[in-house]
């Protein structure tokens, strides 16, 4: 969370003035539409950032700042050679995104909470969709809030040491 929330600045200050940064970092690069790509380095850390934050498609979200971060570490050692001013920033955004890739989103994220409803109950979504929620038999969803009641949804996490 905490790598999205310092890094989605950085991709709104891209897009306050678009084309300053496509002239400044981009065009020495010698890449091809500077400004599309411009567009593309802001969007990726401002959906990749967003994505961190909420948790929800962290490894996409981290592949798109790291996409970005390596192109910028590109630049850094291109314009200025191994200067640690210019690349501790980047090296410690490029390694806080590879880090996430490698180890997951967390126990706190809504990644992990969607991976535990379908590791706990893998027929989740046809139960969502199954006739038999949608009849009006008044039995049947007696029947129904029964069963949802005797079958937990969703652990806490720490729920166990809690409980003891």
């Amino acid at each position: 969370m905490f790598t999205g929330a310092l890094l989605i600045h950085h991709g709104f200050e891209k897009l306050n003035d678009i084309n300053n940064f496509a002239d400044a970092f981009v065009r020495p690069l010698h890449l091809p539409f500077p400004v599309t790509l411009s567009y593309l380095a802001a969007g990726s850390e401002i959906g990749g950032s967003w994505l961190l934050i909420l948790g929800l498609g962290t490894r996409l979200g981290a592949t798109a700042i790291i996409g970005t971060m390596s192109v910028a570490i590109y630049h850094a050692i291109a314009t200025s050679g191994f200067n640690i001013y210019l690349l501790e920033l980047l090296a410690l955004y490029f390694a806080s995104a590879f880090s996430i890739i490698l180890l997951g989103p967390g126990m706190f994220s809504a990644d992990y909470i969607i991976k535990e409803i379908f590791k706990t109950k893998p027929d989740f979504i046809n139960s969502i969709f199954s006739k038999q929620n949608f009849n009006n038999d008044f039995s049947s969803k007696k029947e129904i809030s029964k069963s949802m009641n005797q079958k937990k949804l969703f652990a806490f996490p720490f729920s166990s040491f809690l409980s003891s």
